[in-house]
């Protein structure tokens, strides 16, 4: 199944690894494998995490205090973020794919009433 990475994500997932490697050489790297793991585990597995809120899926990392949370819609995983477990939860929720997709993006609503 194909991935895609929203820019909030990909924002998200650079600020963490600068963070992580300046907490400690080195850490972003890891931190980094881990989450490639993941994701390739999510491509795999798209289906298999519970949905939350009848929207979103979630699966946590082992290692890292984070979480990916993505989305399934035609064929493709939707990663919406890369959230710290203890930081603002919930605050990518209503986060859209970017301007230009073919289905005219991502939300709640358009979710709900998705096949």
């Amino acid at each position: 199944m194909e991935v895609l990475l929203l820019p909030e994500a990909a924002q998200e997932f650079e600020g963490a690894v600068v963070y992580l490697d300046g907490d400690e050489p080195g850490l972003g790297g890891r931190f980094r494998a881990e989450l490639d793991s993941h994701v390739r585990w999510i491509a795999q597995n798209p289906t298999i995490p519970r949905l939350r809120d009848g929207v979103y899926r979630r699966v946590n990392l082992q290692v890292f205090p984070y979480y990916i949370a993505y989305l399934i819609k035609n064929e493709t995983v939707w990663i919406l973020a890369i959230a710290h477990e203890h930081r603002r939860p919930d605050y990518w929720i209503d986060r859209r794919t970017p301007n230009g997709h073919p289905d005219g993006g991502i939300n709640s609503e358009s979710l709900r009433s998705s096949p």
